[in-house]
């Protein structure tokens, strides 16, 4: 039960007055339903207003307060067209107001003719004209009007949402704040100087720049955090698993080309120790591209068929859990185990001999995606649970999985997708971690360019050659199809262009938006040899194999994340065909897109990459964390994140480990900061395993 304290924060946005349906969805698309959201979306500058008796004491380019007298309408030639209102100052000077879009209606509503009143907005020079394009705020003179603030906080906002309306949905939202008994420790409030949780969000909000109160915030979401980490590995350890141990008769008929490396066998004992101990693993795999993270789980999950049980592997794309399957049964080739896969598209007699097989445990290990937690899904013995490219899942979704097996099972995630220091503690600080930090002999480090989009024509004659030698190609786009308000190539328009120059027979494509038999009739061809270039989204960002291919270009390449850049460069530098990848750039770059382009033309590193992207993104943009559905950071940046977190992590670990944890004396407030912060939802999932 959330705690009642909590209450006002968690109304809706429309229990505040003058908010109705038509407010409520631009404050929708920011992410704000409840009041707690409201007081979680921070202002990101401020406007400071220097009020003039009259326009000759103002300058072009100030924000400016003035009061100003309606004599005449102008409306625009056309309904596009702006529309104006002329008025005068007290000393008679002339100032239009002007309101673009349909607004005039509105704009003779504010300005009555011969009627005075106060105004702000940006004062310009139009021509020997002054004027106020679309005034900030417009208001009465006398007694009882209310008065325009000289100084404003600027919040982030979508259309058909105005700064002045949201600063005053902001205060009506702070005068919910309740007073909180303390969560953090006195000793730690007072050496920072931070001010308490009420007095800091009072102050974030009227200052972007106020650091104490910002910090204290910041502090407060990442402590939340720690917490609820520390809690779900605690009732994780305290809950009765089972131990694994097979035989190694599965493990050792494996046929492989090629040896283990140092690292594989490594990781390989680490999750065989976890997996003998009745304690259920909780364990992260990281691995960079290519360096066999696959191989390691299905040891492992040959490892639980040996003892008689069965094991499930979750993948976030059908394409990803296909592949898995064809990756697997050619690893598992006259071995008797019996390999399953379950998606949302299988239906009907397949499906239903497939929740046979698992039920009555003929089905050894099942590949799938989320459609393998479905309720209809029922294992007969369950013991363990892999998880690939698991920032795609929230803890919510891989626990859901685990209440499958009788007892808890035991847990393996994997991610190719190297994870910052920082945010593996801040997002998995649950977890304990492997690393593979070694590549199998064969991989050759992929050859990395950077070209403007001017060259195009060059890239495709490059790329009819390459065809011409027989090898195959990726051509990743950002976008599916043409949009007007992104100057981005489409996926769509890039194959036609493609398709007339090398032939249409030679060109596929694919996208998120086709169906899924379309997707893989495509990927099937490509796999074949039939199709030379796959233009694609970043579909094919994990999961595909193809070791024929060997050049990747992508297409507006700082428009992509570095993580992103670096799964797609891994699709190439599978065959033993020297790989070249290509980074299209856009003209104009920003100083951090070319930092980030001439890092991924420097190294092939990904842990490497990792690090430096935290680094370069900043301001709040987290690596990993938006779209692991795990955490939304949504008060700390990525700087406050890496100087805050040690000192929350080690007082989290202190709470739960000797102050009593929820039981003892901070555990009251430390509920309220659980629940303030939406990180209560995963503790009773992961208990009632």
């Amino acid at each position: 039960m959330r705690p009642e304290i909590l209450n006002p924060l968690f109304a809706a946005l429309t229990d505040l007055k003058g908010v109705g349906p038509q407010l409520a969805k631009p404050l929708a698309r920011l992410g704000l339903e409840t009041v707690a959201d409201a007081l979680f979306h921070l202002p990101t500058g401020l406007i400071s207003r220097v009020p003039l008796d009259c326009l000759e004491q103002g300058q072009a380019g100030q924000v400016v307060i003035v009061e100003v007298t309606a004599q005449d309408y102008r409306p625009g030639r056309s309904p596009r067209a702006p529309f104006g209102v002329d008025a005068v100052d007290a000393a008679g000077d002339h100032v239009r107001l002007v309101y673009f879009g349909r607004t005039a209606g509105l704009a003779k509503k504010l300005f009555p003719l011969g009627e005075k009143r106060r105004v702000s907005g940006r004062l310009d020079q139009f021509g020997d004209m002054w004027q106020i394009v679309h005034p900030d705020h417009v208001s009465e003179i006398g007694e009882g009007a209310a008065p325009i603030a000289m100084q404003e906080a600027v919040y982030p906002l979508t259309e058909g949402l105005t700064n002045a309306r949201l600063s005053g949905l902001m205060q009506m939202a702070l005068e919910r704040r309740p007073e909180f008994q303390e969560w953090i420790t006195p000793s730690m409030v007072a050496g920072h100087g931070w001010p308490n949780w009420h007095d800091a969000m009072g102050r974030a909000h009227q200052s972007p720049h106020d650091a104490p109160a910002r910090d204290r915030l910041a502090y407060d979401e990442i402590f939340a955090s720690q917490v609820a980490l520390m809690l779900i590995r605690q009732s994780l350890k305290n809950r009765r698993g089972r131990a694994i141990m097979g035989d190694g008769r599965l493990v050792q008929a494996l046929q492989l080309p090629f040896g283990l490396t140092g690292a594989q066998e490594r990781v390989g004992r680490e999750i065989s120790v976890d997996m003998a101990r009745d304690t259920p693993m909780l364990r992260m795999l990281q691995g960079d591209v290519g360096s066999g993270k696959t191989l390691v789980a299905l040891r492992a999950m040959l490892t639980a068929v040996e003892a008689g049980t069965q094991a499930a592997l979750l993948a976030p794309t059908e394409i990803l859990a296909r592949q898995h399957l064809a990756s697997l049964q050619s690893m598992l080739a006259g071995l008797p185990v019996n390999i399953a896969i379950l998606t949302g598209r299988d239906k009907g007699k397949a499906r239903e001999a497939t929740l046979m097989g698992l039920a009555d445990g003929s089905i050894h290990i099942l590949v799938g995606t989320h459609a393998i937690f479905q309720e209809s899904v029922q294992y007969r013995d369950l013991s363990l649970v892999v998880v690939d490219e698991q920032h795609r899942f929230g803890v919510a979704q891989r626990l859901m999985l685990t209440d499958k097996a009788q007892r808890p099972p035991h847990l393996l995630v994997m991610t190719a997708t190297p994870i910052p220091r920082t945010l593996l503690l801040a997002n998995h600080g649950e977890m304990d971690v492997s690393r593979l930090d070694e590549m199998p002999p064969g991989r050759t480090p992929v050859d990395t360019r950077v070209i403007s989009i001017e060259r195009l024509d060059e890239v495709a004659d490059g790329l009819a050659r390459h065809l011409q030698k027989g090898e195959q190609a990726y051509w990743v786009c950002p976008l599916v199809a043409e949009s007007e308000k992104l100057d981005l190539t489409a996926a769509e328009d890039r194959a036609e262009y493609l398709r007339a120059r090398l032939g249409s027979e030679r060109v596929g494509l694919v996208h998120g938006k086709m169906k899924g038999p379309e997707k893989d009739a495509v990927m099937s061809r490509f796999e074949a040899g039939e199709i030379g270039v796959l233009v694609a989204t970043t579909v094919i960002e994990v999961g595909v194999n193809v070791p024929n291919s060997s050049l990747m270009v992508v297409e507006h390449a700082d428009r992509f994340g570095l993580a992103q850049l670096h799964q797609l460069r891994g699709r190439v530098g599978r065959g033993t065909a020297k790989s070249v990848c290509l980074l299209l750039r856009s003209q104009n770059l920003s100083e951090t897109a070319r930092e980030r382009l001439a890092l991924m033309r420097d190294t092939n590193d990904g842990f490497v990459i990792a690090e430096k992207d935290l680094e370069l993104r900043g301001g709040g943009e987290l690596l990993g964390l938006k779209q692991s559905g795990d955490a939304d950071y949504r008060l700390s940046t990525a700087e406050q994140l890496q100087r805050l977190l040690p000192a929350a992590h080690d007082d989290a670990r202190l709470f739960v480990e000797q102050d009593g944890g929820m039981d003892g004396k901070r555990g009251g407030p430390v509920r309220d900061c659980l629940y303030l912060f939406r990180r209560d939802a995963a503790i009773p999932l992961l208990r009632s395993g």
